[in-house]
């Protein structure tokens, strides 16, 4: 009130009012352009207040302030404040100046039956020193509370007798820094010989901040007056009204105006640091954090509103403040919160169900007349609470009417939390953003996603001819057309070489054909000599394993598995065709089917898993139903025990599963979630699941494909690809050795030969055989040894002599026989001679042939046994 009266003269004599001291929110200096204020707003302090909050993952918190102006002005900021990092203040504690200790005392009584144990105290020395003194003697200082001071206090922590520093072991405080300098010293021991010279008696008094702001801000207006070079300071009159006869003396300043503008633009470094007004107030510096320790304070570190919280004010390095002594000598951080100390269980709600009494089950003795609670999601919340690190005692209470009837739906249950009926809900209670606005909850414990099951039909085919459908058509005509390609260059590569190639002409094609789909099961009579034909069978193999294993295990699928078939895949034609679709009674799927654009009379509701398969089993023209939409815990407890009948068809809609259900910023959703990521990511869920749910190894997954498609040509183009290249190279590289290996037998042609006369000679070359194979030598060495000891013709013992010329023959392919004769005329040749009397050139090409393979010298005569 005097602040406001002194800037009010101000704004009416235009001289500017500068104040060291008025540190209230409300004292704005938009009121008046000529209130100056040199000193930090309280306001300023409130994000160093936020960062430790925030540094300490404290949730809620409880303001406790003097009941004034001053107590009242920071309230705003700092609840708005701490809402940014998401904590509530639960309750402001406001203390009258004029209190006496007996009311402090019933006030702290009832701050120690709130589960909150963080307090942020703001208010002077005289009024905080007897809270304190009462809070430790109320057992309000010791293990897992944590007191937190604004700078009204902590700035005169110095000033405190030692009996009120001892109550106040292991408080936190914020106040402004005060850089150590020179200047500084040289003011503090000036003023002590001062205040000595002028005081003897008293005790020497320290310079406090309010005394430095004062030495800064006259330094402040001496500079601004000395850069105006002004001496009159006098006052004008001006024309005042009769009706304000009380300011009718007050004068108007001629230089007011220039000396505000001139302090306004003043800067320099004082003893509280960087001096400089803006926006009409002294800039915000850092600010320090301290803890009150044995005799006195020690720093712990630093804020400044460009690095947060730092050790040191001028580093960039983000660190963790320094060792900390909390109330009770404790080293670890307070935790924030304990559960209400009036020895109370919390009341935890349960969903009363018909069906589905896996996940929630309420039994009542009627003996005893009690209740009995259990189900998989009783044993995880029981598994959670057990593994929180305090005990929470609590109880179960079903939400249900006096006659045992649920007293409503799942909305209705989770907004006795909200109401503050039960303390906490407990069940397959669905997290759903409009739910999330009245509570919190906690993380999931079950996949998330709705689903529609439908009933299946058994597509296994009973047709004869069901041994064709493991393979596509196309890898049927494709693997034929392999086998006789094949088989072919088998043939060309063998045909010269190899007497099991060779013969009648219907029995090569038959020896084509039969020796590639033999191989299909290792049948093959014919044998490989050419290391060409080895590779190309070698490669064929390989890929003739390949599919016959795959052809057997997909006939084999198809054979003993069922193939099961939804009868609908497609949500919109349930819409279109106005099918009837259930839907669990209580649940939120009714709302999410009514998005969906269902009509309300083709919505049925089910209570239990034998009434939806009972709806499934009359279908949706006789009163059941078609389809049905639940979420996934509840249809794979459904398809677990009718898997041979329903299947969940895509696609899933996302939504976040179970969770526990807290009022609005309760301490223990982040305790109760963190221990339901340590249960769901160990053995122990799997036990929970297995015990209520039990485990179908028969069923296939809620996901898993119920049918099996023919193999195609996809599948196996890499392997074709393989076989053919390996096969086209091995068929070039033996045409391009025969045409080479014959080039001067097609040169010799004489006369020189048409195109024709050279393929139809190549084509009679290469159907004969080529007698130089080491195979066919093989077989004259064997046909020679076994005549070595009887001559063949007489059987007479043969001489180690070598056979005469004239009776070395060449037996060809084409019944030409080549003999050594010196008296044949050439006449006798008959029609096998041309009409000019030369050598055919088919006889021609038979003689280079025996010259060249043989090494015979052309016969004198020729003799043609046709």
């Amino acid at each position: 009130m005097q602040a406001n009266f002194m800037i009010g003269l101000g704004s009416k004599a235009r001289v500017p009012i500068i104040s060291f001291s008025a540190t209230s929110p409300s004292l704005s200096s938009l009121q008046s352009q000529y209130f100056v204020r040199a000193t930090l707003n309280d306001s300023a302090q409130v994000p160093a207040i936020k960062a430790i909050v925030q540094a300490f993952g404290w949730r809620e918190v409880v303001l406790i302030c003097v009941d004034n102006e001053y107590g009242n002005g920071v309230i705003p900021s700092l609840t708005s404040a701490l809402q940014e990092v998401d904590t509530h203040v639960t309750y402001r504690s406001a203390i009258h100046l004029s209190a006496t200790d007996d009311q402090i005392v019933k006030e702290l009584y009832k701050l120690m039956t709130m589960s909150t144990r963080v307090f942020i105290v703001h208010m002077f020395t005289p009024l905080g020193s007897r809270l304190f003194t009462k809070a430790n003697e109320v057992g309000m200082m010791e293990e897992g509370y944590v007191w937190i001071l604004t700078d009204g206090m902590t700035d005169f922590l110095s000033t405190l007798d030692p009996s009120a520093i001892d109550s106040m072991q292991g408080v936190l405080g914020v106040k402004p820094h005060v850089p150590r300098t020179k200047e500084l010293d040289s003011v503090k021991i000036r003023w002590k010989k001062k205040f000595q010279e002028e005081y003897p008696i008293n005790e020497i008094s320290e310079l406090n901040i309010f005394g430095l702001r004062a030495y800064d801000a006259a330094s402040a207006l001496a500079i601004a007056v000395e850069k105006l070079s002004v001496g009159n300071f006098s006052f004008q009159k001006t024309n005042i009204s009769r009706d304000s006869i009380s300011l009718e003396s007050i004068r108007v300043s001629p230089i007011g105006p220039n000396i505000l503008h001139s302090l306004l633009s003043t800067q320099f470094r004082g003893l509280t640091g960087h001096f400089q007004i803006v926006d009409g107030q002294l800039h915000s510096s850092a600010f320090q954090i301290v803890n009150v320790n044995g005799e006195g304070e020690k720093g712990v570190g630093f804020w400044t509103q460009e690095n947060g919280i730092v050790r040191r004010p001028n580093s960039t390095s983000k660190v963790n403040l320094r060792a900390i002594t909390w109330p009770g000598e404790s080293t670890s951080v307070p935790k924030g919160w304990v559960l209400p100390t009036n020895g109370k269980k919390l009341k935890i709600g349960v969903p009363v169900k018909e069906g589905f009494s896996e996940f929630v089950k309420v039994m009542r003795d009627p003996i005893t007349n009690t209740t009995k609670v259990t189900g998989y999601c009783i044993a995880i919340f029981d598994a959670v609470m057990a593994t929180l690190p305090y005990a929470v005692p609590y109880e179960y209470v079903p939400f249900e009417t006096p006659d045992g009837n649920a007293a409503g739906n799942y909305d209705e249950l989770i907004s006795q939390v909200y109401f503050q009926k039960y303390d906490a809900v407990v069940g397959d209670t669905t997290i759903l953003a409009n739910r999330s606005l009245y509570v919190d909850f906690t993380l999931p414990y079950t996949e998330s996603g709705v689903s529609m099951m439908v009933p299946i039909i058994d597509n296994r085919s009973k047709s004869a001819w069901v041994f064709l459908k493991p393979l596509t058509w196309d890898l049927w005509v494709t693997s034929a057309c392999f086998f006789v390609f094949i088989g072919f260059v088998i043939w060309t590569l063998e045909h010269r070489i190899n007497e099991d190639f060779r013969g009648p002409r219907s029995h090569q094609v038959g020896t084509i054909f039969s020796f590639s789909f033999s191989t299909l099961v290792s049948a093959q009579k014919e044998r490989i000599v050419s290391n060409l034909a080895r590779f190309v069978v070698i490669i064929w193999f390989f890929v003739v394993l390949i599919l016959t294993q795959s052809y057997t295990a997909s006939l084999t699928s198809m054979l003993t598995v069922q193939q099961l078939k939804p009868t609908i895949t497609d949500i919109n034609e349930l819409i279109r065709t106005g099918q009837r679709v259930g839907y669990q009674n209580g649940s939120f799927i009714l709302a999410f089917l009514e998005r969906m654009k269902f009509h309300e009379s083709n919505l049925v509701i089910y209570n239990s898993l034998e009434q939806l398969d009972e709806l499934f089993s009359k279908g949706s023209q006789k009163g059941g139903i078609a389809a049905a939409f639940d979420e996934i815990p509840y249809m794979k407890l459904f398809l677990a025990k009718y898997c041979s009948k329903y299947t969940a068809v895509q696609p899933t809609y996302k939504f976040d599963g179970f969770g526990f259900v807290f009022p609005k910023h309760s301490p223990l959703v982040s305790d109760v979630s963190m221990q339901i990521l340590n249960v769901t990511e160990g053995d122990q869920m799997a036990k929970i699941e297995q015990a209520w749910f039990g485990q179908n190894s028969s069923c296939p997954g809620l996901n898993s494909s119920l049918s099996s498609d023919s193999i195609g040509v996809d599948s196996f183009w890499g392997l074709f690809l393989i076989a053919g290249v390996a096969s086209s190279a091995a068929l070039i590289i033996r045409m391009a050795t025969f045409l080479y290996e014959n080039t001067d037998t097609l040169v010799q042609l004489d006369p020189p030969a048409s195109v024709w006369r050279k393929i139809k000679a190549l084509a009679t070359l290469f159907d004969n055989k080529d007698l130089s194979s080491h195979n066919f030598r093989k077989s004259e060495m064997g046909d020679r040894s076994g005549t070595n000891g009887m001559d063949a013709a007489t059987a007479s013992p043969a001489t180690n002599y070598p056979p005469s010329p004239s009776s070395l023959s060449v037996q060809t392919q084409s019944n030409f026989a080549f003999s050594r004769d010196q008296a044949t005329p050439a006449s006798e040749y008959g029609d096998q001679m041309s009409p000019n009397g030369q050598t055919p050139p088919e006889i021609a090409f038979g003689i280079e042939l025996a010259n060249s393979k043989q090494e015979l010298k052309v016969p004198e005569v020729v003799h043609v046994n046709n």
